[in-house]
């Protein structure tokens, strides 16, 4: 009997997440752009694109901004490169482009935030797009993000880039990444005028000049690791309004061709997101521990082995429509316990690295505690 109580986690965690009436595990939140029948006039925008060693991708990134509309100015903060990010990028034709070189990374700042500060104060227009240097966009994106902006009346609308799942472990983890993320973060809250509840994806955001200006920029949140959501919380704190979904029109150029990678990328925030406390991590745990790891351990030792399925199955339920919007085999829900296991041994690491004394690490810098 014990033993099938212990289950109880699992049933509850899948009946939750179904009738919790914000539903994270919905993909109803998205924009995606159609192709515009005209070009666009983007005259009042300013793409700002941090780029640090970004040679690999830029040039693309930066001919998908080409293809967006007429007058679009962009400015590339080439972040003390050493792989010839600038000369790429200044190569790019059909741009109003200004490629500068960024100063040396100040203390308290982080390398992102510092780059963009550096590109906002040449700004000019009313509209700002942070852009990052391997995003690319469909055609019409950015007439798609601004037009969804003004007639909500929005001062920040975000776009969760789709992630490419090609190889093996992009296509174990990727979606996950994204499921797990709407399960901290749910969409439906953070576009809600509840000033207690913002998220925000830093890959690709656009923003008005003067809600930023108000914050006193990127400095007013220089030293947060998760700037995206900060941004967020921030412009939703001072009055304004905020609304983050999925897309298909926004892909990351980036892949993820080994575990490490994806390790590095998760471990880098996740104790942040758990706002570096023991006692959430220790939940953390526990929560995924009593709904995936436990049924699958049950079923491999053969006990109650129809309980633990249906328990398993359920809590991996809420999954599949994640599953579905990229695209992917619903059979990937089947993996849930080992992409669980993954993870939190990745949320882990991340709190082992912060009590070692570095709060995060990302491209070849070390942010101490």
């Amino acid at each position: 009997m014990v033993d099938v109580l212990s289950l109880l986690p699992a049933f509850i965690a899948g009946l939750v997440t179904w009738l919790l009436p914000w539903r994270p595990w919905s993909t109803h939140e998205r924009l995606d752009a159609a192709p515009p029948r005209e070009p666009a006039d983007l005259s009042d925008i300013t793409v700002l694109m941090p780029a640090r060693n970004e040679a690999a991708v830029i040039g693309h990134t930066l001919e998908a901004l080409a293809s967006q509309g007429r007058d679009l100015s962009v400015i590339v903060i080439d972040d003390q490169s050493t792989d010839g990010t600038a000369a790429i990028a200044r190569g790019v034709e059909g741009l109003n482009l200004r490629v500068i070189a960024g100063q040396p990374l100040p203390r308290g700042w982080s390398g992102k935030l510092w780059a963009l500060e550096q590109g906002r104060m040449l700004a000019r227009t009313p509209l700002i797009l942070l852009l990052d240097a391997d995003i690319a966009l469909a055609p019409g994106t950015l007439a798609a993000l601004r037009a969804h902006l003004l007639d909500r009346r929005l001062q920040l609308v975000s776009l969760m880039a789709h992630l490419g799942m090609v190889t093996f472990w992009e296509k174990l983890l990727l979606p996950a990444f994204v499921y797990f993320f709407k399960m901290l973060y749910p969409f439906a809250l953070a576009n809600s005028p509840n000033p207690r509840q913002a998220a925000a994806a830093g890959g690709c955001i656009l923003v008005e000049s003067r809600a930023l200006g108000d914050l006193g920029g990127f400095a007013a949140l220089q030293e947060a690791l998760i700037d995206d959501c900060t941004l967020a919380a921030r412009i939703k704190n001072a009055g304004g309004r905020t609304w983050v979904g999925l897309t298909h029109s926004a892909r990351s150029l980036r892949r993820y061709m080994h575990l490490r990678v994806i390790w590095d990328m998760v471990a880098r925030t996740a104790y942040t997101q758990l706002r570096y406390s023991p006692l959430l991590l220790a939940l953390c745990a526990l929560l995924m521990g009593g709904v995936y790891l436990l049924p699958a351990v049950m079923l491999l030792a053969g006990m109650h082995v129809t309980t633990a399925m249906l328990a398993l199955g359920l809590a991996a339920s809420p999954y599949l429509p994640t599953l579905r919007y990229y695209q992917q085999s619903p059979l990937w829900a089947l993996a849930m316990p080992g992409i669980a296991a993954l993870f939190l041994a990745m949320t882990l690491s991340s709190a082992w690295r912060y009590h070692r004394g570095v709060r995060s690490r990302w491209k070849d810098r070390i942010y101490g505690r």
